[in-house]
């Protein structure tokens, strides 16, 4: 093979793997437009109608392919399907008190990124989350299986309270430092995640959810640092 050809060769494969990159980008940035379309909607109290027919139940039998992974709190007034407006199969939902991860909420987080090809993950904590609050005023060693979602959390509340500020402004900042410290550890802990990521196959954002006026605040990745918020317009 002649070097031009060899060339040639090389600058098409770069291009096809920079297509696919690109796609897989842009794919991400689609399926996170949608839910913030979604949430638009759900604070306006006009939810888009829903297809929940026998032939969408039998086509989604079939299998799955939800666009977005989202994790949050199992809070009941954070429900991810409701407060971004979405439907049957368009959500891979992971939810635990406090939106942190252990090995088996990571594993489920990387089935939907690795075998159902999800272009996007969304880390989400809440306004006046219960298991940010309880371990902000926790006293002692925490323990018991609740004690285990305290030592979860209890760095992000470290961060926080090395700041100072009201007890107030300590719990929203913890709120904060906890969704991007779980960010972090998955990106540390999970190689699946971290390549996918790298590979520009699946866009990792992160928020909170206002309880009364029911916005999705995103945040960038200093956010808790810097104390500079991004909300996403109406």
């Amino acid at each position: 093979m002649s070097r031009k050809r060899i060339v040639f060769v090389v600058m098409f494969i770069f291009a096809a793997s920079a297509g696919l990159v690109f796609g897989d980008l842009k794919k991400g940035e689609e399926a996170l437009a949608k839910l913030l379309d979604g949430n638009k909607r759900f604070v306006a109290g006009v939810a888009a109608q829903k297809d929940i027919s026998d032939a969408k139940r039998k086509e989604l039998a079939r299998g799955q392919s939800p666009s977005a992974i989202v994790v949050a709190c199992s809070d009941s007034r954070v429900s991810p399907e409701l407060i971004f407006d979405q439907g049957l199969g368009d959500v891979f939902v992971v939810r635990v008190a406090g939106n942190v991860l252990d090995s088996i909420a990571m594993g489920s987080v990387e089935y939907a990124a690795e075998h159902l090809h999800s272009s996007l993950l969304v880390i989400l904590g809440h306004e006046k989350c219960g298991a940010v609050a309880a371990t902000l005023d926790a006293k002692g060693k925490p323990e018991g299986n609740i004690g285990a979602i305290v030592n979860k959390i209890m760095p992000a509340v470290k961060k926080a309270k090395a700041k100072g500020g009201t007890k107030e402004e300590m719990l929203n900042n913890s709120i904060k430092e906890n969704v991007l410290l779980v960010k972090e550890d998955l990106m540390k802990k999970s190689s699946i995640i971290k390549h996918l990521t790298e590979a520009g196959q699946l866009k990792v954002v992160t928020g909170v959810y206002k309880l009364a006026n029911g916005d999705i605040e995103m945040l960038s990745s200093g956010e808790a640092q810097s104390n500079k918020t991004h909300k996403h317009a109406h």
